[in-house]
């Protein structure tokens, strides 16, 4: 058949499929799902090509945001030396930690590392045991950005991204602290879903003045860091590490002590950690 023929023949069919379409009653079961499924197609075109062109801008908010949390948490660099009051993250050199081993990596650039694409990629990451997964994450990946503040080859702050399970959503932020990991200069989460009202009060600024200056280890030499269940006494043992809990947000509080533990421990930044205190020294 001529392909003229093939094309009037096409264009025919289609005209009488939509003449029976428009003569369909309108109380007609087919006509109702028929356009019912077309308005629904029609929906789902708009809706994902609005993620997709609107991703870019996403991914630089969230960077953006990212940045300001970072610059929040170095407003405390006082707390290790009046000399770092003035310090911006710009200051800060971002390097890739190899959790396992604490050692650095070369071969990756920070600025392209992405943490999701690596956590989906078996290749990149690795399944947590329940024992071990505190912050309910199920996998992290095998490597992680670390932004760093040297002076004469010594580490004089860094701050660790973090997150883990909230009460009904991941929590995603970061954590500051002196070279020697001693003391926590802040910390500041930049996404996360909670109660607001309630457990959003982790984004209070006066909540979150409450880190600067605690000890992140405890007596034993654990992780010591957590959020208690009410407020803390000062000059109690609690106040060496803990912050006052959030009325009536007890789940939030301690989805936070969870990812503290997880990320500062062995099976996180542990092995890290390690080797900056010796640095330090």
């Amino acid at each position: 058949m001529p392909e003229s023929v093939h094309h009037e023949a096409t264009h025919a069919g289609s005209r009488s499929l939509l003449k029976r379409f428009q003569g369909l009653p309108n109380d007609s079961p087919a006509k109702a799902l028929i356009v019912t499924l077309l308005v629904c197609i029609f929906a789902s075109v708009i809706v994902t090509g609005s993620a997709v062109l609107l991703r870019p801008q996403q991914i630089a908010n969230s960077q953006l945001e990212q940045q300001r949390q970072i610059a929040e948490i170095l407003k405390g660099a006082s707390l290790v030396g009046d000399d770092l009051r003035t310090i911006q993250t710009d200051d800060l050199e971002a390097r890739v930690v190899e959790l396992e081993t604490g050692n650095y990596v070369d071969g990756v650039d920070p600025a392209t590392f992405d943490r999701t694409r690596l956590v989906r990629d078996p290749a990149h990451s690795v399944s947590i045991v329940p024992a071990q997964d505190l912050a309910q994450i199920k996998t992290r990946a095998k490597l992680a950005v670390v932004y760093l503040l040297l002076r004469d080859g010594k580490p004089q702050l860094v701050v660790l991204p973090i997150y883990g399970l909230g009460y009904g959503s991941m929590l995603h932020g970061f954590i500051g602290l002196s070279g020697d990991t001693e003391t926590v200069i802040g910390l500041g989460f930049h996404e996360h879903g909670e109660t607001p009202g309630l457990g959003a009060l982790i984004d209070d600024p006066a909540w979150r003045r409450l880190w600067s200056g605690k000890k992140v280890w405890a007596p034993g030499g654990e992780v010591g860091l957590g959020v208690a269940r009410g407020p803390v006494v000062s000059g109690t043992p609690e106040a060496r590490s803990h912050v006052d809990g959030i009325t009536g947000a007890t789940w939030t509080g301690q989805g936070v002590t969870n990812l503290l533990r997880y990320w500062l421990g062995q099976h996180g930044f542990g092995p890290y950690l390690n080797k900056l205190r010796k640095a330090a020294r």
